[in-house]
């Protein structure tokens, strides 16, 4: 067949209707206008020549770097490997995040082909460190190349796109993990039913989010993410947000179908909700065809470029602020604690691992050195200062009398203190969170990035008027007249709105008395000066149940710090 110039790596058995030919076979357009038009109908979406023709003229008027590299380039660096045959035991490179090339109807050594191509992208493009999305559009686009170079090149442009104000493909962990929280607020505001199923069924909702992009590059059947692309080419980024909220309120209507209504909401397990959203989007050809899909995303009114770049941008601002722009690369963690040297009375070195999982990224290689135990330096609130102090952050271990076992990731000195006088007051960032470990194990992040919507929905009266005038602020720079004031998402009013300190920014405080971690209706731990005796309970800062037994006596107590395994 005449497509087989453009489709050598395809396995035509598998394509179905898709491997006929039919309509048009020629595109003669120069108007974006029109040619938007076009690839919204899908008026190249029954040919696979004209496809490919038409991604090739797509990808080649992309603006790019000055120095972008080519087909010639990839011929170069590849030499007579070129024409061998491919092997799939390349590793893909660790900025795809563990994500595999998609199938999509490709030879097997196709998928080989893919692993080629991805593996020499990965060394001319060195400042890619974050990419979940890299394999699908490889193997998308070796859907419509005449060879792998051609590929290689149509990848490289999308990835050297430098147009101001427009983006392809997140490269960067910054930008992944900002798209996922834009995807929070435009699926609270423009799919509020669906969002509140979320809400209410996941323990995670920004967990769920996070797999939004795979969605639509990964999970998608391939007739319908191939007119995701016909669409994505011409209009960029914005598109998957489009296509991911549709694909949220399908999977809605979906579950009201399943349950016949909205009972049992009942919350589960985070991954179970991503598991059940991924069975549906890879089953979605059953219910919504491709035409459905696009027309389902493009019936979203008011959604504008403008307001995604806006958005973005906050987010990111408020990324870089908590100073959260690379992925925690978990592997390294493993190498940080050395089970030889490593002796705590509370814990294994096994269980430290698992707490040194959930540390931020920037200490974990610090190896844990022990500050203060209650074995060796008694218990004293007056010496558990004296030998934290000058560090940051530390990590707080309690065993009770009951042998539970639970604790805190602390992100300020204890001399910070000091500063209220002899005022009592709560210092700390959001990086802080308790834990147990016994009898099983749970962390408790800060309510504000674990569930943003309960973080809107406690408020003061003071922090209704100021979420309210601050509210009108953001609306307006988002040219949002249509929003009511304070009704921006939960997830940007939370990280955005200044919160009041009597709510959920309660961290820790430390007073001759006692030490608290966790405020709001109640403290997550309170531990006497005698470091003796201690309660916990429900706080609105971690939104955590009571850590152990509400009341309870402790049978030993640690205090370790975070030292620079470099530095040493």
């Amino acid at each position: 067949m005449a497509e087989e110039d453009y489709g050598s790596f395809v396995d035509w058995n598998q394509m179905g209707d898709l491997a006929k030919s039919s309509g048009p076979t020629k595109v003669d357009c120069k108007d974006l206008k029109e040619f938007k038009q076009m690839a919204r109908q899908g008026y190249w979406a029954k040919n696979h020549k004209l496809r490919a023709q038409v991604y090739q003229q797509l990808i080649k008027a992309i603006p790019c770097r000055t120095v972008t590299p080519d087909a010639a380039v990839y011929r170069d660096i590849m030499g007579n490997a070129a024409t061998k045959k491919p092997s799939s035991n390349i590793p893909l490179p660790e900025f795809v995040d563990g994500n595999p090339i998609p199938r999509y109807c490709l030879k097997p050594e196709a998928v080989a082909s893919a692993h080629q191509i991805i593996s020499c992208l990965a060394g001319q493009f060195p400042d890619i460190s974050h990419c979940p999305s890299l394999p699908a559009v490889t193997s998308l686009l070796l859907h419509f190349s005449v060879d792998e170079a051609q590929c290689f090149e149509h990848v490289s442009r999308i990835l050297a796109c430098n147009e101001p104000g427009k983006r392809l493909i997140d490269q960067t962990f910054l930008a992944y993990e900002s798209s996922c929280m834009t995807f929070g607020d435009l699926a609270n505001k423009y799919c509020t039913a669906a969002h509140k199923l979320i809400v209410a069924t996941a323990q995670d909702v920004m967990d769920v989010y996070s797999d939004w992009q795979r969605w639509v590059l990964g999970d998608l059947p391939f007739s319908h993410v191939v007119r995701v692309l016909d669409v994505y080419l011409v209009e960029g980024y914005k598109v998957l947000y489009r296509v991911a909220v549709a694909l949220l309120k399908f999977y809605r209507k979906h579950k009201i179908g399943v349950q016949g209504g909205q009972g049992n909401q009942q919350q589960q397990d985070s991954n179970k909700i991503k598991a059940d959203i991924q069975a549906f989007v890879k089953g979605i050809a059953s219910t919504v065809t491709p035409d459905k899909l696009l027309e389902k995303a493009f019936s979203i009114r008011l959604l504008s470029r403008k307001e995604i770049t806006l958005l973005q941008l906050t987010n990111e601002k408020s990324l870089q602020q908590k100073g959260i722009t690379v992925k925690q690369k978990r592997r390294n963690v493993q190498l940080a604690l050395n089970p030889d040297t490593f002796s705590s009375e509370i814990v294994s070195a096994k269980e430290m691992h698992d707490i040194w999982s959930w540390i931020p990224e920037r200490f974990a290689l610090c190896q844990p050195q022990l500050l203060f135990t209650t074995s060796t330096h008694g218990c004293s609130l007056n010496r558990f200062y004296s030998h934290c102090e000058g560090h940051e952050p530390t990590l707080l271990l309690i065993r009770t009398t009951d042998a539970d076992v639970c604790g805190a990731f602390l992100s300020t000195d204890w001399e910070e203190r000091k500063r209220g006088g002899n005022k009592s007051s709560f210092f700390g960032t959001g990086e802080c969170f308790v834990f147990r470990l016994k009898p099983e194990m749970e962390r408790y992040e800060w309510v504000v990035i674990s569930h943003p919507e309960l973080a809107s929905s406690i408020k003061t009266q003071d922090q209704e008027e100021t979420a309210a005038s601050e509210g009108q602020n953001l609306d307006n720079s988002l040219e949002q007249p249509e929003k009511p004031p304070g009704e921006l998402s939960p997830f940007l009013s939370a990280r955005h709105f200044n919160l009041n300190s009597k709510n959920t920014s309660m961290f820790m405080s430390g007073n001759v008395d006692s030490i608290i971690v966790g405020g709001g209706d109640g403290n997550a731990l309170y531990i006497d000066s005698e470091l003796n005796h201690g309660r916990t309970g429900r706080c609105t800062t971690f939104d955590n149940p009571p850590l152990c037994a509400e009341s309870f006596q402790i049978s030993l107590l640690e205090v370790w710090g975070f030292q620079d395994a470099m530095a040493s």
